[in-house]
């Protein structure tokens, strides 16, 4: 069955070449030309994935990537940014939001159709196992909710993602530019140091639970996750 892809962008030419290049490699298009389309579109029928250009009409795409990814019902929908902007910060900015990815313009339809591919595998993958507990910490996939004992752990979109990756990988060490290519995605070229001021956001959220000590460094060579005192 072919995967629905929602494209949200203002301007018409560049919506039609995205969506034809899609077609080419296999996809299902649906078009939008701003974010009131965008949301009439998805709750018509929900898209497999969302292309949301970083500068619309009524909205930024920005801000609707924050807002999908606070509902209950889309919060799990993977997103792929489109946009100019190239500097680092704009980058760690979207993906903070919640996006999924970050391509930014301009792009050959071949990479697209790539990095769409490994979104929605890495998603499949996230999706796989519902619910993973160690020692009272329970992340579940289906509600995109993190909780230690009856208490939810407030995590962002990078965070959780973290976490996650984590959970279902415990034990190996993992370096920064591994965690990089498997967490963000191998084609968003963002500094090495951007992994570390996310662990320690992440450790701080669970410092609480006394889970912090689950994220552990190893010297010279990355983080893992263990619960095992070293």
């Amino acid at each position: 069955m072919q995967k629905q892809i929602l494209i949200v962008e203002d301007e018409r030419p560049i919506r039609e070449m995205i969506a034809f290049g899609l077609r080419r490699g296999g996809f299902e298009v649906r078009e939008a030309a701003d974010v009131s389309e965008a949301r009439s579109s998805i709750a018509n029928q929900r898209p497999d994935l969302v292309l949301i250009d970083w500068m619309l009409p009524d909205m930024s795409g920005l801000e609707l990537t924050r807002t999908l990814k606070r509902d209950e019902d889309t919060r799990d929908m993977p997103i792929i940014m489109l946009t100019a902007r190239s500097e680092e910060q704009d980058k760690v900015m979207g993906l903070d939001s919640g996006a999924d990815d970050y391509v930014t313009k301009p792009f050959s339809p071949r990479e697209l159709v790539a990095r769409i591919n490994a979104v929605l595998r890495r998603s499949a993958d996230a999706s796989a196992a519902d619910v993973i507990e160690v020692e009272g910490l329970v992340l579940d996939a289906a509600s995109h909710r993190v909780t230690a004992g009856d208490q939810t752990v407030q995590l962002g979109p990078t965070e959780y993602r973290l976490l996650a990756f984590f959970m279902t990988h415990a034990e190996r060490v993992y370096s920064r530019a591994q965690l990089l290519d498997r967490v963000w995605g191998g084609n968003v070229y963002v500094e090495e140091r951007t992994v570390d001021v996310h662990i320690r956001r992440l450790r701080k959220a669970l410092e609480p639970f006394n889970f912090d000590r689950f994220i552990q460094t190893v010297r010279g060579s990355g983080y893992r996750f263990s619960t095992r005192v070293e």
